[in-house]
């Protein structure tokens, strides 16, 4: 077994990684900024609860960070880099910017520490199950170090290139996904005006050329029911969008569509407000069309 590893933030999609590390048999040290919640993780699940980030890291061989933005991450690893061993390695799950990635990676570096990035897909529910989609970037033998550990988090462990590629695969995933789930509204409002079931256009769509992430994960399961309460916040998949539109920026490749998707989606929070699901962002396609989803098939939740 691999030496101690800190966790450093275990938040929603944080803890469950964390207690899958822990069930594992990995020595797990765990940190994170809201008071209380590392105690009340290693009562539930076991573990250490660390005061703050650098006693989490002392002397451990693996650092894992999952934190809402580059900032944090930056900030994270300035304080644990003097007390990491040389030959650490930093494992860096967040949603992060590529370019902030590279430059952590090379700020750690000169300390001799090593640094992937490994941004997850999946949500919490796959979160729970160990079942995560991992993309990968950096070092390839560091990242067959940092394996048994990826392994234990989840079942498609994908290289994309060097340190940052990554972040910049699950950026770019977000923006496939979030164009999906918006045209796919779009469909069930068209199609619902015309006199068709959404529910069953979900099906026929499922069955056909149509189908994607959304038909077949969130239309039902979360818009027609009204539920809206998929686990990813609304304000995570703009971010995830800007990040994509960064790396188009940064790289001179022209991106109208993915313009006009990430405007929508950050118009959807605007109106929607702070704290809401990723879904609900349905409701904007509903206000400009002055209509609700619903179908007969698909009980409302609550």
């Amino acid at each position: 077994m691999a030496g101690r590893v800190a966790f450093i933030g275990i938040g929603r999609m944080g803890w469950p990684m964390a207690r899958r590390l822990v069930e594992a048999g990995f020595d797990v040290a765990v940190h994170d900024a809201v008071p209380g919640r590392a105690a009340d993780f290693a009562a539930r699940h076991g573990g250490v609860a660390a005061a703050d980030a650098a006693a989490a890291a002392k002397d451990a061989a693996f650092a894992v960070t999952i934190l809402p933005t580059s900032r944090e991450v930056e900030a994270v690893a300035a304080a644990i880099a003097p007390v990491l061993p040389p030959d650490a390695v930093v494992i860096e799950m967040s949603s992060g910017e590529p370019s902030a990635t590279r430059a952590i990676a090379a700020s750690l570096a000169q300390a001799g520490i090593a640094m992937v990035d490994a941004p997850v897909s999946g949500g919490v529910a796959r979160a729970e199950t160990g079942q995560l989609a991992i993309m990968t970037g950096g070092d390839p033998a560091v990242l067959e170090r940092a394996a048994p550990l990826l392994n234990a988090m989840g079942t498609s462990i994908m290289r994309c290139g060097d340190i940052g590629a990554g972040h910049a695969m699950k950026a770019l995933n977000n923006l496939v996904s979030a164009a999906g789930f918006l045209v796919s509204v779009e469909a069930l409002l068209i199609g619902s005006r015309f006199g068709l079931d959404p529910a069953v256009m979900v099906d026929v769509l499922n069955a056909s050329t149509g189908m994607n992430n959304s038909t077949q994960k969130k239309l039902k399961q979360f818009v027609l029911s009204r539920g809206f309460d998929s686990g990813f916040g609304l304000d995570l998949m703009v971010k995830d969008l800007s990040i994509a539109l960064q790396v188009g920026r940064e790289t001179a490749t022209p991106a109208p569509l993915s313009a006009q998707t990430r405007e929508l989606w950050a118009a959807a929070a605007a109106l929607l407000g702070p704290g809401q699901d990723h879904t609900a962002a349905a409701k904007l396609s509903e206000a400009l069309s002055g209509a609700e989803l619903s179908s007969p098939q698909v009980s409302r939740k609550g």
